[in-house]
């Protein structure tokens, strides 16, 4: 009985309320979520209206997705002001969640985009874990990596910049 409750847990309101939010926030249209026997769906409609259909079975994310991610340092005061006027041509791609922020698909294997690589629309930049889910993060523009501004293995929040990309032909 006791190994019951231990495995048991809870949806919780504030839970449900940072999906939603995250769903508004991102424009997305859609986020069907499933884990340990659970099941969440949630549709983003004409006007932000949003709907949510949970199972019978909620649950909570982990203790460790709740944490949030240290703050981004501003720029060096001492920083040339080309290099700023040089970086507002770059695209920034950012998180479009809450989660764990991985290079490369496991440790032994190679990142997925470096500096200096060209990629496409469509190519996997990332791999960010929310909620013991890997999401796949892939370009929505074509170009060059310039800056990779998160550490492997770090937390990021949603709308945080991950990538500065040099707009491709």
């Amino acid at each position: 009985m006791a190994a019951e409750k231990k495995n048991s847990r809870s949806l919780e309101l504030k839970d449900i309320q940072d999906l939603l939010k995250a769903v508004i926030k991102s424009g997305a249209t859609e986020l069907d979520l499933e884990q340990d026997g659970y099941h969440i769906t949630i549709k983003a409609q004409q006007g932000n209206t949003t709907y949510l259909t949970p199972s019978v079975m909620p649950m909570a994310p982990p203790a460790s997705q709740q944490a949030t991610a240290p703050p981004v340092a501003p720029p060096a005061a001492g920083a040339p002001a080309q290099a700023s006027s040089q970086e507002a041509s770059y695209i920034t791609i950012k998180s479009p969640m809450i989660g764990t922020f991985y290079r490369s698909s496991s440790p032994d294997k190679p990142s997925f985009v470096s500096v200096g690589d060209e990629i496409q629309k469509g190519s996997v930049l990332c791999i960010i874990e929310a909620m013991k889910l890997f999401n796949e993060i892939e370009s929505e523009h074509s170009g060059r990596i310039v800056k990779i501004l998160v550490e492997n293995a770090s937390p990021v929040e949603y709308d945080q910049p991950l990538f500065l990309v040099e707009p491709g032909s």
